[in-house]
């Protein structure tokens, strides 16, 4: 190409990628890139969507032309996109321009484009803006970011998570169990693996809507102390309380953990929440788990792992739109910080490849109730859970990520653990 020769928008595509566009694209210039007879694409509709791609390169540019309709993906439905973002990350391989090709391109592509537009409503302030207004990790911080992610609509997680209400990892006990049954089972496993017994308190911290507090009052005739920093779920969660006549065992509390004054309990569950609460914490969580339990007691940690033991921070598509203030390590840290804090590490268990699956099940009920989802929470916002899920549900499967359970017991002062010889729960 000359220097004189004008720049489209798919020669622009083009030159940036090492083996060439997989997908079709066109854009609204007229201009395309890739196979054209390929089954998926990506249609750019406007300058917006190219200012997006422009100003924030890698994904956080395509998230905002995406979130905002600017971009489309073709041949997949908007609520389960992980076909055509399996194919992207197969195949989807930039190369860094020269300064030369880089400058051209901007002048080709029109300078203008080069001033951001405002980021689409879903999106959360960056980092450092968050480090500005609040201490990360701090009760105000925290009840800050976590309203961010969870108080969206009950309504709309009901349509996407099912009944259940269970927005962490489920465990399919068979190739053919559903969702519904696979939360069942995760939720059983838990109580089996904590030794519940009828009469035995128990304290669930970031409970969510309850899903672990019912069953084991229910299925276990365990007392249950449920805290979250979600108003929304709270409320759903006492609703619920009330309508299964369970109120007499189990209670959810808008709460922050660590506020959490009852101590002795049997056994503690904590089922999602060390993703939020900062690598940096490790000790203080755990020390403060500790401190909950008597002698004798269990703790079930069930968190999102990565495949090393480096703290890492999401990338700035989750951080922005879906866990602000995330952060991810390996089983190896949550296995020190439990000793560390005096606690002796009985189990762990590693259920990368079932939470591809629970995603798997998200998605298709994103997908089977699009329209009321959209109704519920609006086009850009179901847009961003398509693209986390199925995002994540590709991160589960490559081993990316991990979910682990690591199982404790606050020991007696003479070594008694209560925990047999070896462990006791089916699989």
């Amino acid at each position: 190409m000359s220097s004189t020769t004008p720049i489209t928008i798919g020669d622009a595509v083009a030159s940036l990628l090492r083996d060439g566009m997989p997908l079709r694209f066109r854009a609204y210039d007229g201009s395309t890139a890739g196979p054209p007879d390929a089954e998926i694409g990506l249609h750019l509709l406007n300058e917006r969507g190219l200012s997006y791609i422009m100003t924030a390169p890698g994904d956080l540019g395509m998230a905002r032309a995406y979130v905002s309709g600017d971009l489309d993906i073709e041949g997949v439905h908007p609520g389960d996109p992980y076909a055509a973002m399996l194919e992207l990350q197969r195949h989807l391989q930039f190369r860094r321009p020269s300064m030369g090709e880089a400058l051209r391109l901007v002048r080709g592509l029109g300078i203008t484009h080069l001033k951001p537009p405002p980021p689409p409503p879903q999106e959360h302030l960056p980092r450092w803006r968050r480090a500005v207004e609040g201490l990360r990790h701090s009760m105000a911080r925290d009840a800050e970011v976590i309203s961010h992610h969870y108080d969206v609509s009950n309504r709309f997680y009901e349509l996407v998570l099912g009944p259940s209400m269970t927005y962490t990892c489920a465990l399919y006990p068979t190739p053919e169990a559903t969702l519904e049954e696979a939360q069942a089972a995760k939720y059983d496993l838990i109580c089996q693996k904590l030794a519940l017994q009828p009469g035995q308190r128990l304290l669930d911290v970031g409970c969510g809507w309850g899903g672990m507090v019912r069953h084991a009052a229910r299925e276990y005739g365990v007392r249950v102390l449920g805290v979250t920093l979600s108003l929304e779920q709270a409320l759903w969660a006492k609703e619920r309380i009330d309508a299964e006549g369970l109120g007499d065992l189990a209670e959810v509390r808008h709460l922050d953990y660590r506020e959490v004054v009852e101590q002795r309990f049997d056994a503690v569950s904590s089922i999602g929440l060390t993703e939020h609460i900062g690598v940096s914490n490790y000790p203080a969580y755990f020390e403060f788990l500790r401190s909950r339990l008597k002698p004798g007691g269990r703790l079930l940690n069930h968190c999102i792992t990565r495949a090393d033991n480096r703290p890492t921070q999401t990338g700035a598509f989750i951080d922005r739109y879906v866990f602000p203030d995330g952060e991810l390590t390996g089983s190896g840290t949550i296995v020190s910080a439990a000793q560390d804090a005096g606690l002796e590490v009985q189990h762990t268990e590693n259920l990368r490849l079932h939470y591809a699956r629970t995603l798997a099940g998200w998605c298709a009920n994103l997908e089977a109730n699009w329209d009321e989802c959209v109704a519920e929470v609006g086009e850009g916002t179901a847009r961003v859970w398509g693209l986390y899920m199925a995002g994540s549900r590709i991160a589960f499967e490559r081993g990316e990520i991990e979910l682990h359970h690591v199982l404790a017991t606050r020991n007696h002062a003479d070594g008694r653990s209560g925990f047999p010889m070896r462990p006791d729960w089916q699989a």
